[in-house]
């Protein structure tokens, strides 16, 4: 018999007075030996079954079919000539994005029955009568359905190569954003691991999983654009202008004061930071500068910087026949170059912390608070 199912097999010694069985210690303690055994089981689990195995491989044809079709898209767009310096980014960009998108559709289904799932099947109480802590039961857990999403990640990896070896990428953007992309998926194992233990059915758990990556991912954009109005108020701003005629500026350029209706974006750019596309972009965005954007997720960072950053105070609108003037005295906008993602990826590792404290407490023995019909063994 392997050593794994001697250590679960083992029954606990009673406790004090022929008390409850007592353990190694409180439902927070934890040791390697107790994660690594329950992840041990659940990645055996996870290989027996052909259903995931399939649905790997799907993962690499998909992922590696619309990299293709988007590599040759993007090579017939861009032409030959000076274009094609953009063509690495451009590609490292829709693959970054197809990931992410893919991930945050998978993900949530390796870890949201975990808990309830073996609670139907009669096999969690099994593993809460051992030695193990509760702690260490969904610590096991997550370990493992995020083993398994890096599984998925994993085979994303060639195609981010791909991209990354048509130049114009640095390594650095290629590990950074591997690195982010990591840790969003470790944060939707832990949330669907927390719903996982707090509802009874695996279904609803499921449900409750996406509807929380969608509020952060869709609802939180759409919520931005909503309070647009609430956030818009009248405000004199400073105007680098000249006389219009025939559509074009005519006469010198000079300052006009005027009353416009200004958006504060400051107050309300943070719903769009937790938003996992926004977490990846301005951490592993390509972009020459703010002003010169070569692919979209260096697009992504600089508009949320300049949302962030709120109206200017100054404009310029003066134009020649061969575009701005280059004599402006409107000074380049002093945007705040600070990162954001770690304010977007602290909302979501907060998500993911709030689920295992969940998924924890749920685990303990004995339970006060079960809901009607659960089964317990």
């Amino acid at each position: 018999m392997s050593t794994v199912t001697h250590d679960i097999g083992r029954s606990p010694e009673p406790g004090p007075d022929g008390g409850p069985p007592s353990t190694t210690g409180g439902t927070w303690h934890v040791t390697w030996h107790g994660v690594r055994t329950v992840a041990t089981l659940e990645l055996r689990q996870r290989v027996r079954s052909t259903r995931w195995i399939l649905a790997l491989v799907v993962w690499f044809v998909v992922v590696g079919g619309i990299t293709l079709l988007t590599s040759g898209a993007i090579g017939f767009l861009t032409g030959s000539g000076g274009a094609s310096i953009y063509r690495g980014p451009l590609l490292f960009s829709a693959v970054v994005i197809l990931v992410l998108g893919l991930g945050l559709l998978v993900t949530p289904t390796l870890s949201s029955t975990s808990v309830n799932g073996d609670r139907n099947a009669g096999t969690l109480a099994t593993l809460q009568v051992t030695l193990l802590t509760p702690a260490e039961i969904v610590l096991g857990k997550l370990l493992a359905s995020w083993t398994a999403s890096l599984a998925f990640l994993g085979a994303s990896v060639p195609f981010l190569g791909l991209a990354l070896a048509m130049g114009g990428t640095p390594v650095l953007s290629f590990v950074v954003a591997l690195l982010l992309l990591a840790a969003l998926l470790a944060c939707v194992c832990a949330i669907g691991l927390g719903f996982s233990a707090l509802v009874s059915r695996t279904a609803g758990s499921t449900v409750l999983t996406f509807l929380t990556v969608a509020a952060v991912t869709i609802i939180a954009p759409i919520l931005f654009v909503l309070t647009l109005p609430s956030i818009s108020s009248d405000a004199e701003i400073r105007v680098w202008t000249a006389q219009v005629s025939n559509g074009e500026h005519v006469g010198s350029c000079h300052w006009e004061t005027t009353t416009e209706s200004v958006v504060h974006t400051e107050r309300t750019w943070w719903l769009l930071g937790a938003n996992p596309f926004v977490v990846v972009a301005d951490g592993a965005g390509v972009a020459a500068s703010d002003t010169e954007i070569n692919e979209p997720l260096g697009g992504i960072r600089a508009g949320v910087r300049e949302l962030r950053a709120g109206p200017a105070t100054e404009q310029d609108r003066c134009w020649s026949a061969s575009g701005q003037d280059a004599s402006s005295p409107v000074a380049e906008r002093d945007l705040d170059r600070s990162p954001v993602w770690p304010w977007g990826l602290g909302i979501n590792v907060l998500l993911g912390a709030a689920g295992v404290v969940t998924a924890v407490r749920r685990l303990r023995v004995p339970q006060q608070t079960l809901a009607r019909g659960t089964r317990v063994a």
